[in-house]
């Protein structure tokens, strides 16, 4: 983790860097949290950290150089980090390991704040990969969706599998390319979006992510459920003025 944090540290800003996703099984308040994905984009690399087996040492290991940690990178409002619906995630940080996200990119809500057709739902990932989104290539998308269906044989219970493929050591082939595409395709719909937001659908976009993470910590806060379906008010509704 200190090498990790190392490699973290002081990366730019703009695109962001950091892309974030977490597995676990019932992830939440009433869960665990297995294993913590993170996609470093100006090295194109994907990193998995055994939040199974390292707990809260894996976000309070100094770096080597400059004492920095990890939960420190992922509180500070000064580096921006990118989720995919960040409220499962924001919900288990903070229940668990008492880390309040801050620079928070939600891509779910970029995704919403760019539509020409009604706001009122949100999408899932693989709706926002299958229409195009990513910009992938036929062949691309084909293993994209071919690794996720394999990934959901193991850990959806609806399919006959079990979250707990992911506290499994080592991990299988499968489960370890799952969680790496899932979070190494947001910087192409981060990159996707970005490019049709204006400053003001921008600055809304930033306000309802750190929304969504306050939500995620109160104690009144129900991760499942209709109601996550729904788009927040200050995207869904049209402002007159604009």
């Amino acid at each position: 983790m200190s090498a990790l944090v190392d490699v973290l540290d002081g990366q730019p800003t703009t695109p962001p860097s950091l892309y974030i996703d977490l597995k676990g099984v019932n992830l939440g308040r009433h869960g665990t949290v297995s294993i913590l994905q993170i996609y470093v984009l100006p090295r194109r690399q994907a990193y998995l950290v055994d939040i199974h087996l390292l707990g809260e040492r894996a976000f309070s290991t100094p770096s080597s150089t400059t004492g920095h940690t990890f939960k420190g990178i992922l509180e500070s409002e000064a580096v921006p980090k990118v989720f995919f619906d960040v409220r499962h995630d924001s919900d288990a940080h903070y229940s668990h390991f008492g880390i309040s996200l801050a620079g928070i990119q939600d891509v779910q809500l970029m995704e919403l704040a760019t539509r020409d057709y009604p706001r009122r739902f949100v999408c899932g990932l693989a709706k926002c990969i299958e229409r195009g989104d990513a910009c992938l290539s036929e062949e691309e998308r084909s293993a994209w969706s071919a690794a996720k269906a394999k990934g959901r044989r193991l850990f959806a219970p609806e399919c006959g599998g079990s979250y707990q493929v992911f506290n499994e050591r080592p991990l299988s082939e499968e489960i370890r390319r799952y969680c790496v595409q899932d979070v190494s395709i947001l910087p192409r719909l981060w990159a996707s979006y970005d490019a049709e937001l204006t400053e003001a659908w921008e600055r809304r976009v930033r306000e309802a992510s750190r929304e969504r993470v306050a939500a995620s910590q109160a104690p009144t806060f129900i991760g499942k459920g209709r109601h996550m379906a729904s788009g927040p008010v200050m995207i869904v509704v049209i402002v007159l003025d604009e």
